[in-house]
């Protein structure tokens, strides 16, 4: 089986969110260092330009979006599983309102107040991507008490969830939601700097923390950019061709598509032709003078897919 190649950085917390993952799953995996700033060549040839981190690379299959990321890994390594005990609905659902939502709260809390240590240029790019086009860090700065009592209040209702005395949200094991939640949770404490504070009022959700960081990050192996790239240009996708009657939107194996997030983020839309399509995921085929054939692969929920004429 091909190795496990991470393209991320350290203080990215979607990356966080995969690398415990892969510490829950305790998997050897290579980690390959990006830039904080979207300037990464050798990445954007194997992904067609798609700008987040982080992306999961297995030889010359890419993977975008931890969505994908978390879903392939669970297909490839189903245990120990991120959906215990029949969890998969219930874990899914705390997951997409904790990523949406939640998550919202904590770019704007985390990002405002550690902007005055933050290179000017990431302010910027982050303001962008997570706000839109009139995203201004300083006006959320400004607004700080209000986003600290919103999300206070959400942490309340953790601390209610961990109060009946099981180890996880989902039980007596890590599931997918905790994972979510440990994004959150882990990009307000690395950033702000009353963090303790915040936290210190919910015991329940501090020996919840513990235990997140227990699961530590699997096996780690340091790889270059060059050699990452020559190991999609090494081997062949093993994704294989599929298709979906029941796309609402009737696409198909062979149609040259785009695909770009929902939001009005200012991402570059990422070009291909369709290899894959199903409910949850599409796969497109590309081809690049630096890596050769390569599948990239997207999950369904959260991007537009639309084909392109000619």
């Amino acid at each position: 089986m091909a190795e496990i190649i991470l393209h991320h950085y350290p203080p990215s917390p979607v990356a966080e969110k995969v690398r415990t993952a892969l510490g829950l799953k305790q998997l050897a995996w290579h980690s390959v260092e990006e830039n904080r700033l979207p300037d990464r060549p050798e990445l954007f040839a194997m992904t067609g330009g798609y700008r987040r981190i982080p992306v999961m690379q297995i030889g010359s299959d890419i993977y975008c979006d931890t969505a994908c990321i978390l879903d392939e890994l669970e297909r490839r390594h189903p245990e120990p599983t991120l959906f215990p005990a029949g969890s998969a609905g219930l874990a899914l659902a705390i997951a997409r309102w904790s990523e949406t939502q939640m998550f919202d709260l904590a770019v704007r809390i985390s990002v405002a107040s550690a902007m005055d240590k933050m290179p000017p240029a990431v302010v910027q790019d982050r303001a962008r991507l997570y706000l839109g086009p009139d995203g201004d860090f300083q006006h959320e700065l400004e607004q700080l008490p209000h986003t600290l009592a919103q999300f206070r209040a959400q942490l309340g209702w953790l601390e209610s969830a961990l109060a009946g005395g099981a180890p996880y949200l989902m039980g007596k094991h890590a599931s997918l939601a905790d994972l979510q939640l440990w994004t959150i949770i882990w990009f307000v404490r690395t950033r702000h700097p009353r963090a303790e504070e915040i936290f210190g009022e919910f015991p329940q959700l501090q020996a919840w923390i513990g235990r997140m960081e227990a699961l530590g990050h699997g096996s780690a192996t340091d790889m270059t950019t060059a050699d990452a790239l020559a190991a999609a240009a090494s081997t062949e996708p093993t994704t294989e061709r599929g298709s979906d009657p029941l796309d609402p939107q009737a696409i198909e194996p062979g149609m040259r598509v785009s695909i770009a997030p929902v939001t009005d983020s200012g991402d570059p839309t990422v070009n291909g032709e369709v290899l894959l399509v199903t409910r949850d995921r599409i796969a497109l085929l590309r081809d690049d003078a630096s890596c050769g054939r390569v599948v990239v692969h997207f999950p369904r929920v959260g991007y537009r897919v639309s084909p392109v004429a000619g």
